[in-house]
């Protein structure tokens, strides 16, 4: 039976690196768009943050968006981004902490590329987060309560699509970048 296991896991890394395309997941401040970049640049792919498209394509902050549509007009408008960059070939992807709670958002990751999820401790997520008033669900008098319940809410759903689970978090962005390319044989 082990050597199933292995051939499992040899044909799942071929068949993940011929994807082409990274998605990272995970929550606030575990550095999906820090990370994103050094792994799109080490592998030499396009890297995109759909938080930057969304700012992009309205002219506005998410702040704002959140402010204006609220977070059910935030997911729309998240939702129609990532289906439009997973689309695309040869590219790191860097998701909003909470899209993974769109099963339609789940299910264009994982049939368009390999799903990194990267996991951090609350402690990191505070620690990130603190100064960041960018984050509009952390502006609140205590932001790790939010990251509490947020994480158990997410963290199964992180892990469920996962094709990599890699730890951030005693370890710079370059060094998690160099664990993913290992980790997936490129």
């Amino acid at each position: 039976m082990a050597g199933v296991g292995k051939l499992h896991i040899r044909f799942r890394r071929k068949a993940m690196a011929e994807k082409r395309n990274i998605f990272l997941v995970g929550p606030m401040g575990a550095g999906k768009s820090t990370i994103g970049r050094h792994l799109a640049q080490m592998l030499h792919l396009e890297f995109h943050d759909s938080d930057q498209e969304i700012e992009s394509r309205t002219g506005a902050d998410i702040a704002w968006v959140f402010d204006v549509e609220g977070e059910e007009g935030f997911r729309r408008r998240e939702t129609q981004v990532v289906a439009d960059l997973t689309e695309k070939q040869g590219i790191v992807l860097a998701t909003g902490g909470g899209s993974i709670q769109s099963k339609e958002i789940r299910n264009n990751l994982s049939a368009r590329g390999i799903v990194v999820y990267l996991e951090t401790t609350i402690d990191k997520q505070v620690a990130r987060t603190q100064r960041d008033k960018r984050r509009p669900l952390l502006q609140v008098d205590d932001p790790r309560e939010v990251l509490e319940n947020l994480a158990a809410t997410r963290n199964p759903l992180y892990e469920e699509i996962a094709d990599v689970i890699v730890k951030t978090d005693e370890q710079s962005a370059k060094v998690v970048a160099n664990q993913i390319i290992e980790q997936l044989g490129f």
